[in-house]
């Protein structure tokens, strides 16, 4: 699968499984993954699953502006990088967000998270 394809099929199913329960990203992250988010540093999936399970909001609904990807070293990774916007459920207006994620194979063939790093965009 072309890298461009690979990284628009990841962002599709993080985004609408973040959306529909965060709990259920745990399998896309690894013990030695880290997630990034405003600043403060995760490590491992269970603790970042914790930290997203623990945002203070239940519902809410990504919507993409941009994807961008690039082949990451021998190994066969690959970075993503993504924009867009953030409707949380009884807010007016969308917060925009960034948000860089370094894929990594597994032996199966399929990539897992091993960097993420979040962040609002305050205008």
């Amino acid at each position: 699968m072309d890298p461009d394809a690979l990284s628009k099929a990841f962002v599709e199913h993080y985004y609408s499984t973040f959306d529909a329960g965060r709990a259920g990203l745990a399998n896309l992250y690894q013990e030695g993954s880290m997630l990034t988010f405003e600043g403060q540093k995760i490590q491992g999936s269970q603790n970042i699953v914790n930290k997203l399970t623990s945002l203070p909001f239940q519902q809410c609904k990504h919507s993409i502006t941009t994807v961008d990807c690039q082949p990451s070293g021998p190994a066969g990774g690959m970075l993503v990088f993504v924009s867009g916007n953030l409707q949380l459920a009884g807010e007016q207006h969308a917060l925009k967000f960034s948000q860089m994620f370094h894929l990594m194979p597994t032996p199966q063939g399929s990539f897992y998270v091993y960097n993420d790093i979040f962040r609002l965009n305050y205008a």
